[in-house]
């Protein structure tokens, strides 16, 4: 997964348009359906903490973790834009999402833009829902969304193109899907080229995500294991109950009893 470090680069830029405060509200509503009064957040996956400035500005104290140092770095750096209240409130680490373990536990985990899906094995799979359930109180609620099987196998991936620009450089990246059905995964081949506007120079990034899409019956099996039971799936950023074509799903899990 160290192809994250290159991707940091251009991330934001890549995701420019993405609605991170209205992302963020939503998972506000979904905690505030299954546990209201909940402050404390432990997200896995954090990128550059962009859900997690705002859901500091909605009084969550929240510790982000990822993988990838460089995307830990530009979170870090983005800390000094803030007012120190929420700087107070936020707390950024690298680490492996199916390792990473601290001392805290936490009223709420989260795991966003589908970063289990990035667990394309069963091992890693259940090793990151093991991460979750260890963190959460007792009663605490692992909130993620993820590739939704049926809606992925209903209307297939294709090729892609996206452009943007920032003051600086010219980004175009190519998404070349190849399905691999028999392990239900998907390799999303990217070809990323970053034109300097200043020198014109242009570079070349190849990377391949390997992604999963995960099917309801089996988030069960994996969650029960851990004594986490489903208390709500909806369609992502809705509150409709999964069907066989959005993609986007996210599931709501409750921990049972202390593990």
């Amino acid at each position: 997964m160290s192809v994250f470090n290159k991707y940091s680069s251009y991330y934001d830029l890549l995701y420019s348009n993405k609605d991170y405060v209205g992302e963020a509200n939503y998972i506000h509503q979904l905690i505030s359906s299954v546990a209201p009064g909940a402050k404390s957040i432990l997200d896995l996956g954090c990128g550059t903490g962009r859900h997690d400035f705002h859901l500091s500005q909605l009084n969550y104290e929240v510790d982000g973790v990822d993988l990838s140092a460089s995307m830990i770095d530009i979170a870090q750096n983005n800390l000094q834009t803030l007012f120190n209240s929420q700087v107070e409130n936020l707390s950024f680490s690298q680490g492996d999402i199916r390792t990473f373990r601290n001392s805290k536990k936490y009223d709420i985990v989260v795991s966003l833009f589908h970063v289990m899906s990035y667990q394309t094995t069963n091992s890693d799979l259940e090793a990151a829902f093991k991460t979750a359930a260890l963190h959460l109180k007792e009663d605490g609620i692992f909130i993620f969304d993820f590739w939704y099987g049926p809606g992925v196998l209903t209307d297939p991936p294709v090729v892609r193109a996206k452009r943007l620009e920032n003051e600086d450089i010219f980004v175009t990246r190519i998404a070349e899907p190849i399905m691999h059905p028999e392990q239900n995964t998907v390799d999303v081949k990217y070809t990323v080229f970053i034109k300097n506007k200043q020198s014109g120079e242009v570079e070349e990034i190849k990377e391949t995500h390997k992604m999963r899409y995960l099917f309801l019956p089996e988030i069960h099996e994996y969650s029960k294991k851990l004594n986490l039971k489903k208390e709500k799936s909806y369609i992502w950023n809705t509150f409709q109950e999964n069907n066989e074509f959005p993609w986007h799903g996210v599931v709501v899990l409750k921990k049972d009893k202390c593990i």
